[in-house]
């Protein structure tokens, strides 16, 4: 399976951050955002990539990925976006490296500790959707079950709906095989004028091929001062243990005064 890192878009939730440099270049913690989302990919067994960016700072991703080697990548290539037409449009641009073999792809402001790794090794075709249980399910796309008290079935997925028939988001992290490209053909633009995604996990799920699972552990995106602000601080967390407790009660006493 190859990996896809879809990071193109103007970031522009972000400005004036995002006046200087693509948004998946930002800090989270310790590391540019994207180290996240790419680790994701080499955690699971993944050493074949492509990063899909675009906007006028895609240049800059040269310097901080070189060609992959220091993640432990085989094959790093890269792909531009002209202006931001959604999900799947840029997946799309990552046809011929994936070259008929199946994809596991994940947005470049998703950050997680989740490990795709058994995912990965038990598909064998269709789609998979991970999902997550969030406090504003507007933002995403939302599944539509047959039971909301005992979720078992899709019935639908709902792109940022107003009224959310469930509190889950599917995350940005999806995992198909080669038929996503002929589905991302079939697409027409949405009211917002992008190619959505979610048009095309609703297509595997009429043709009875869609899958899904619970996202079990830390998932956030990291695209809104919020969102980036939560991610920033859970990776603190984790990666300095309790030292991280004293440090963010500095900041946060430091901040009274």
């Amino acid at each position: 399976m190859k990996g896809a890192i879809l990071a193109g878009g103007l970031g522009s939730r972000l400005y004036p951050l995002t006046y200087a440099t693509n948004k998946h270049l930002l800090p989270v913690f310790d590391k540019p955002m994207i180290y996240y989302p790419l680790q994701t990919l080499v955690n699971a067994g993944i050493d074949e990539v492509i990063v899909v960016t675009g906007g006028p700072h895609a240049g800059d991703f040269i310097h901080v990925l070189k060609n992959g080697e220091e993640f432990g990548i085989r094959h790093l290539e890269y792909a531009y976006q002209e202006g931001e037409g959604g999900i799947a449009d840029a997946l799309r641009l990552c046809e011929a490296f994936v070259d008929g073999e199946s994809v596991a792809v994940i947005l470049g402001d998703n950050c997680t500790d989740f490990s795709i790794r058994g995912d990965v090794e038990s598909f064998h075709g269709g789609a998979r959707i991970f999902l997550k249980q969030v406090p504003d399910p507007h933002r995403f796309g939302v599944p539509r079950f047959d039971d909301p008290q005992k979720p078992s079935r899709i019935l639908r997925i709902d792109e940022k709906p107003a009224n959310p028939q469930s509190n889950y988001a599917v995350t940005g992290l999806y995992l198909y095989d080669a038929q996503v490209f002929d589905f991302i053909r079939l697409n027409k633009p949405s009211a917002r004028g992008e190619m959505e995604i979610t048009d095309v996990n609703n297509q595997y799920l009429e043709k009875g091929a869609l899958g899904w699972a619970i996202l079990d552990g830390f998932w956030s995106d990291a695209g809104t001062f919020e969102s980036l602000y939560r991610t920033s601080v859970y990776w603190t967390r984790k990666k300095l243990g309790p030292a991280a407790e004293a440090l963010l009660r500095d900041s946060a006493q430091a901040v009274t005064l």
